[in-house]
């Protein structure tokens, strides 16, 4: 059995993960971790979770910890998903991020540790988003330049930065494919006189609102048709049921970086 250790375990993904753990056959929960003082502390992580007294207690000190999981999943915010990449590569534990905002410091961190520790880190793990993600580069090389493309995403309205990571995942993707700099070609909304579309814009769109789990669409506008490819999440198990394909992955491996598409087996389809 791995033995898996969960950040932001009282919050609603990390409930879903403890869940998720907890109803697999090969997985068990190793450790619950949130930040320093929230009054949850010391609570059973399985109670919080809906699922019974699993006998592992909501902690905030990682580095104590490393001895009782074999695989961290971290679906926090950047600072504190940085100290504790820090710590799994002082103490050779693999982990699974979902976390995302990195700054490009951030990711250089991320990619040095995965020289000693193997790290499987993706904006969406959902299985359904990252076959989506080849669909786009599948439509993006057949249309070329002969279509306008817009990324839209909706969340709810407790998600903190903008555009979602898969959305702007789903941007690189288009950039790469159509030979763009999505650093000079994007644009983020629009307001006022904006004079007419640049074929090589890439337009992204966010929504904040309710109780929204993910929505995704990329929109290739052409001169009489239109494609739109759109994902659509309704629950956050199937993100957490990707985490632990995750898991089982680096569970294997003994150091490097990889993303969903090396999980799935879809790097290089498509080419």
């Amino acid at each position: 059995m791995t033995r898996v250790a969960v950040t932001g375990a009282a919050g609603r993904m990390g409930k879903t993960l403890v869940q998720a753990i907890h109803a697999s056959d090969d997985l068990n929960l190793g450790g619950a971790f949130e930040r320093a003082g929230l009054s949850l502390l010391g609570a059973d992580a399985g109670d919080l979770a809906g699922v019974g007294s699993l006998g592992v207690t909501l902690g905030d000190d990682l580095a104590a910890a490393t001895s009782g999981f074999d695989v961290l999943i971290d679906f926090s915010v950047p600072d504190a998903t940085l100290s504790n990449v820090r710590v799994c590569a002082e103490a050779g534990k693999p982990m699974v991020i979902g976390t995302t905002g990195f700054t490009e410091a951030g990711l250089a961190d991320i990619r040095r540790a995965a020289a000693n520790i193997p790290i499987m880190m993706a904006p969406n793990m959902s299985v359904g988003v990252n076959v989506t993600f080849k669909l786009i580069e599948m439509a993006a090389r057949a249309l070329g330049d002969e279509v306008d493309v817009e990324v839209y995403e909706a969340h709810h309205r407790d998600k903190i930065d903008a555009p979602s990571g898969t959305a702007v995942r789903m941007g690189e993707i288009l950039a790469q494919t159509l030979q763009r700099d999505l650093g000079k070609d994007a644009i983020y909304g629009r307001h006022g006189i904006t004079g007419a579309r640049e074929r090589r814009s890439i337009g992204f769109q966010s929504v904040r609102g309710g109780d929204i789990v993910g929505e995704h669409t990329v929109l290739f506008a052409g001169s009489g048709e239109r494609i739109e490819i759109t994902h659509r999440a309704q629950s956050r198990m199937n993100f957490a049921q990707g985490a632990l394909r995750a898991v089982r992955f680096v569970a294997e491996r003994q150091e490097g970086l990889f993303d969903m598409q090396d999980v799935l087996g879809l790097s290089g389809a498509l080419q």
